[in-house]
């Protein structure tokens, strides 16, 4: 028989003092009483900072509109005179997009919208265009790019060097009466392009030409829509 005492039982866990309770309930109180607090602070700054937030935004667009479309040869509040496209491949557009008509004395003036080339020299390229009531493109825009700094860049007028004279100027109330001159002269059509740099210029034309293309037979639709509107295709 072994005289080795069996081995003692482990202690039971110890429990915390009272007083830890305490603090770590008052701690939990305090963060949450702090969240609250800032939640509340920052949905009240959102609250009023938002107005200014979103005027800067319309009036951010506004310019944008501008440079295709002087709000002078319109009325109607642009922004709000809007219509939805779905994904349109024709403009290049993958996302539903907006559609902006601006009307005079509630007559059509111009449909300002997106498109995007696809297949510039260093990717795609964002458009914007006017296209007025009686088809001519009054103007176009490239809105942003990452074409070629010093080459293939003059597609953008804030980049091209050539002021007096600017490349995307050429489009400026040109009538889409043949989609066979829609393209760069060395294709055949009737648009300039500046040597070694084709592709860029190329890209803007076609995809610009596209895009004329399919709004033309669509236009009396688009400006028929309520504002806020979905356009729903039945064009073939």
């Amino acid at each position: 028989m072994s005289d080795t005492s069996p081995s003692a039982a482990p202690p039971p866990p110890s429990l915390p003092e009272p007083g830890a309770w305490r603090i770590s309930a008052r701690t939990a109180a305090i963060l949450l009483v702090f969240t609250i607090v800032f939640t509340a602070l920052m949905a009240g700054a959102y609250r009023l900072t938002r107005p200014a937030i979103e005027a800067t935004r319309q009036e951010a667009k506004l310019r944008l509109v501008a440079e295709v479309l002087s709000p002078h040869e319109y009325d109607n509040d642009l922004l709000a005179d809007a219509v939805i496209l779905p994904p349109t491949p024709e403009l290049g557009l993958a996302a539903p997009s907006t559609l902006y008509r601006a009307r005079r004395a509630d007559k059509p003036v111009a449909l300002v919208f997106e498109a995007a080339a696809p297949d510039g020299y260093a990717g795609q390229i964002g458009l914007l265009l006017a296209v007025r009531a009686d088809g001519r493109l009054a103007a176009l825009r490239v809105t942003n790019h990452k074409e070629t700094p010093g080459l293939g860049d003059y597609i953008d007028l804030k980049k091209d060097k050539n002021k007096s004279a600017p490349w995307i100027a050429q489009f400026d109330e040109r009538e889409f009466a043949d989609a066979t001159r829609w393209r760069v002269k060395k294709d055949g059509g009737a648009f300039d392009q500046r040597a070694g740099a084709t592709i860029s210029a190329r890209a803007v034309v076609n995809s610009s030409g596209r895009a004329v293309q399919w709004l033309l037979p669509r236009a009396a639709a688009l400006y028929a829509l309520p504002a806020g509107a979905r356009y729903e295709d039945q064009t073939p």
